[in-house]
C-alpha cells in the first residue's frame, strides 16, 4: 500500500537493508509496547512520531525527478534534522512540563523544525492536498484579524502557534500519534501475518467454490472474498489489489465489461473501511476521540457494514443477470469441502482476537494474540509454515502498510492543534448550524458535500479526520448522540474512495483490468451508493442500537428489507427490466421498508409480492432469459 504513490522508492543495497530494519523493527516495538511493554509516553508517542516522519522522507521522493534508489542528501539532512527535534522533545519533556508558558528559544526552534518536515512527509506519500490542510490553518492562526468576523479571530503570533502544536498534546505528539502507535500499527501487522500466510487466495476460492456456479459468481466471490478480508486488512486499495488479482481475470473472463469488473472489486473493498474488527483507522481514532471503547464501537458498527455488502452483492446479482451472464462451471471451480479442509484455520486467529476483545483485553494485546495464534497455527497444520524469514516479512509489511495512515500524523496534528488553538470549530459549528437552519436532513446534505469536496484530495481517514473534529459537535446539537455523528461521518468519508477523479480503490482496480479509471470510477460510485444510505437510516432509526430491544431490532428488519429493495431498484432489473410503471412501483416499496413500523414495512412487502407476481407473468411471455434481460423498460 505504501507503494500506491509514484513518488515511492524502491530503495537498493544498504538503504534496502536499513529500511526494512526500521520497518520490522518499529512493527516490534509497538506489538511488544501495545500488549505487555511498559512505555513513558514521552517514549510511546516520540517514537511513532519519528516513524510516520523519518520513514517517508526515506521511503519517498522529494520529487519525482529525485533519485529513485537512495535517499539524497537533503533526505539525510531533514532525517537528522527530526531525530533531533524529536529526540530533544523526549528528553526534555518532562522539564517542558516545568517551564509551561516560559518556553525558551530553542523550544521554538525546534517546534519550527518538527512542523516544517511533518508537512513535508505528509507532502511525499500523500499529496500536496493533504499538505495544504496543515499549511492553511497554520496561516489561518497567523492572519485570523483579518478575517470577517463570523470566522475571525484575535490573531496569533507564529511563536505562539509552533509553541502550542509542538509542546502540548493538542498538536504533533497528541491523538494521532496515540492512534497510530496504539491501534492501527499492531491491527494492520496482524493483518499482514494473516496475508503472508495466505488468507487472500483462501478467502478467494472459498467464495468462489460456494458462489461461483450462480449469475456473475465471480463477482459475488469479489464480494464475498472482500467482506472476509475486510475484517483482516481495513485498507481498500491493499485489498482491491490483493483479490482484484485473482477475481478482476475472472469476472471478465465470464463476461463482465472490464470497468464494471473493477467497479465491483473496488466498492466491495471499500467496506474494508467499515467492517469489524478492523475498520481501518477509523474506528481507532474514533475510539480515542471519544472515549467509547473500541469494543463498542465495533459491535454498533457491525450491521451497516454487513447491509453495505449485502447491497453490493445483490446489485451484482441483478446487474450480471440484466446482462445475460452465467456462474462458471463445475470444472472450473475449487471445490467446497477442499479448501476449507485446506485453509479452515484461518478463522481461528480472527475469532481469538474478537474473543480477546470481548474479553476486555487491549487492542494492541488481541492483536498480539492474534499473530501468535497465526504463527502456532501454521506450524501445526501442514502447509506453509510461517518461519522466521516470513516473520520478518509480515513485521516489514506491517511498517510499510500502516505508513500511508502515520504519514498523517505530524499534519493532522498541526490541524488539530490550530482547531484547539484558535477555537474555529465550535465557530463552524455554529455557521454550519445557521447554514442549515437546525434542519437535519440539510446537515447531513451539507456534510455530504463537504466529504465530497475534500475526498478529491484527501483519503478516507485524513477526510473523516477533518470533517469529525468540527462537525460532531452540530449533529450532537440536533440530536444525535455522540458514535452515531462518528459513524455517520466516517460513512460518508468512504467517497474519498471510490468519487473521481481522485478514487484511488477503482483506480487501481482499473489498473488490473485494463479499464478506463473514469468510467470504472462512476461504475463504483453506482455500486457503492449505500454509504450515503446508511448515514441516513443511522440519524432517523435506531439502527445502531439506540433504542429499546423492540426499536433496535425494528431498525434491523427495517433497514434489510429496505437494502434489498434498493439494491435491487437501482439497477431497474428484477426478474425482467423494469418498465417505467414498475420503477416507480418499486420505489415507493423501497420507501416505505425503510419506515421501521409494522405498517409501512407490511405495505412495502405487499408491493414487493405483487411486482414479483406480475413480472413472472411478463417473463413467461419472453423467448429467453437474455431476451429478458434486454426487454425494454
Amino acid at each position: 500500500m505504501a507503494d500506491a504513490t509514484p513518488q515511492a522508492r524502491r530503495l537498493t543495497g544498504a538503504w534496502h537493508t536499513a529500511a526494512q530494519l526500521m520497518l520490522g523493527g518499529v512493527s516490534l516495538y509497538f506489538l511488544w509496547a501495545t500488549s505487555f511493554g511498559v512505555v513513558p509516553l514521552q517514549y510511546f508517542r516520540g517514537i511513532a512520531v519519528l516513524y510516520s516522519l523519518v520513514l517517508p522522507l526515506l521511503l519517498y521522493r522529494a520529487w519525482r525527478t529525485s533519485r529513485p534508489d537512495r535517499p539524497t542528501v537533503v533526505d539525510l539532512a531533514l532525517v537528522v534534522a527530526t531525530v533531533v527535534s524529536i529526540g530533544y522533545w523526549i528528553v526534555e519533556h518532562e522539564q517542558i512540563a516545568y517551564r509551561a508558558g516560559a518556553y525558551t528559544e530553542l523550544d521554538f526552534w525546534m517546534g519550527v523544525v518538527l512542523m516544517l518536515v511533518s508537512i513535508e512527509a505528509a507532502r511525499r506519500v500523500l499529496g500536496w492536498g493533504i499538505a495544504m490542510c496543515a499549511v492553511l490553518p497554520m496561516a489561518y492562526a497567523l492572519f485570523g484579524a483579518y478575517l470577517p468576523f463570523v470566522i475571525g479571530h484575535r490573531g496569533f503570533t507564529l511563536r505562539r502557534i509552533v509553541e502550542f502544536v509542538y509542546l502540548t498534546s493538542d498538536g504533533i505528539f497528541g491523538v494521532m500519534a496515540d492512534v497510530v502507535a496504539g491501534f492501527i500499527l499492531p491491527f494492520v501487522v496482524f493483518g499482514a501475518f494473516m496475508e503472508v500466510a495466505g488468507v487472500a487466495r483462501f478467502f478467494v476460492d472459498l467464495s468462489l467454490a460456494a458462489l461461483g456456479r450462480i449469475a456473475g459468481g465471480p463477482a459475488q466471490a469479489a464480494v464475498i472474498s472482500s467482506l472476509f478480508m475486510g475484517t483482516v486488512s481495513g485498507s481498500p486499495i491493499a485489498e482491491t489489489v490483493t483479490t482484484g488479482t485473482v477475481t478482476i481475470p475472472l469476472m471478465k473472463r465470464t463476461g463482465f465489461p472490464a470497468h464494471i469488473a473493477a467497479a465491483v472489486e473496488g466498492a466491495a473493498s471499500t467496506g474494508a473501511m467499515i467492517m469489524p474488527p478492523v475498520m481501518g483507522a477509523g474506528a481507532f481514532i474514533m475510539a480515542e476521540m471519544t472515549g467509547i471503547s473500541y469494543l463498542e464501537i465495533i459491535k454498533v458498527a457491525a450491521i451497516p457494514g454487513i447491509l453495505f455488502y449485502l447491497s453490493v452483492a445483490l446489485m451484482v446479482y441483478f446487474e450480471s443477470r440484466k446482462l445475460g451472464l452465467r456462474g462458471l462451471r463445475a470444472d472450473e471451480l475449487p471445490r467446497f469441502g477442499a479448501v476449507l479442509k485446506r485453509g479452515w484455520y484461518f478463522f481461528i486467529p480472527i475469532l481469538v482476537l474478537m474473543t480477546a476483545l470481548i474479553w476486555g483485553w487491549a487492542p494492541g494485546t488481541s492483536a498480539v494474540f492474534g499473530i501468535v495464534t497465526a504463527i502456532v497455527l501454521s506450524w501445526v497444520v501442514p502447509g506453509g509454515r510461517l518461519g522466521p524469514a516470513r516473520i520478518w516479512e509480515a513485521l516489514v509489511d506491517g511498517g510499510k502498510a500502516s505508513l500511508f495512515v502515520a504519514a498523517l500524523t505530524g499534519a493532522v496534528g498541526i490541524l488539530i492543534g490550530v482547531l484547539a488553538l484558535t477555537g474555529i470549530g465550535i465557530r463552524f459549528s455554529y455557521v454550519l448550524v445557521d447554514l442549515a437552519g437546525g434542519s437535519l436532513p440539510l446537515t447531513l446534505l451539507l456534510l455530504a458535500v463537504s466529504t465530497l469536496v475534500l475526498g478529491l484530495a484527501l483519503p478516507i481517514t485524513a477526510t473523516y479526520l477533518m470533517v469529525a473534529v468540527v462537525a460532531v459537535p452540530v449533529l450532537a446539537d440536533l440530536g444525535l448522540p455522540l458514535l452515531t455523528g462518528h459513524l455517520i461521518i466516517l460513512w460518508l468519508a468512504l467517497d474519498a474512495n471510490i468519487t473521481p477523479p481522485v478514487a484511488l480503490g477503482p483506480f487501481a482496480a482499473a489498473a488490473i483490468a485494463e479499464a478506463d479509471p473514469m468510467r470504472t470510477g462512476w461504475s463504483c460510485f453506482r455500486f457503492a451508493k449505500s454509504i450515503y444510505l446508511m448515514p441516513v437510516l443511522m440519524a432517523y432509526t435506531h439502527l445502531l442500537f439506540t433504542g429499546t430491544p423492540a426499536q433496535n431490532i425494528m431498525a434491523v428488519l427495517s433497514a434489510t428489507l429496505g437494502t434489498v429493495l434498493f439494491s435491487i431498484l437501482s439497477t431497474a432489473f428484477f426478474i425482467v427490466r423494469m418498465t417505467v410503471v414498475e420503477f416507480g412501483l418499486f420505489a415507493l416499496a423501497t420507501v416505505l421498508a425503510f419506515i421501521p413500523f409494522p405498517l409501512p414495512m407490511a405495505a412495502a412487502i405487499a408491493l414487493f409480492a405483487g411486482l414479483f407476481v406480475w413480472q413472472r407473468r411478463r417473463a413467461r411471455a419472453l423467448p429467453s432469459p437474455r431476451a429478458a434481460a434486454r426487454a425494454p423498460g
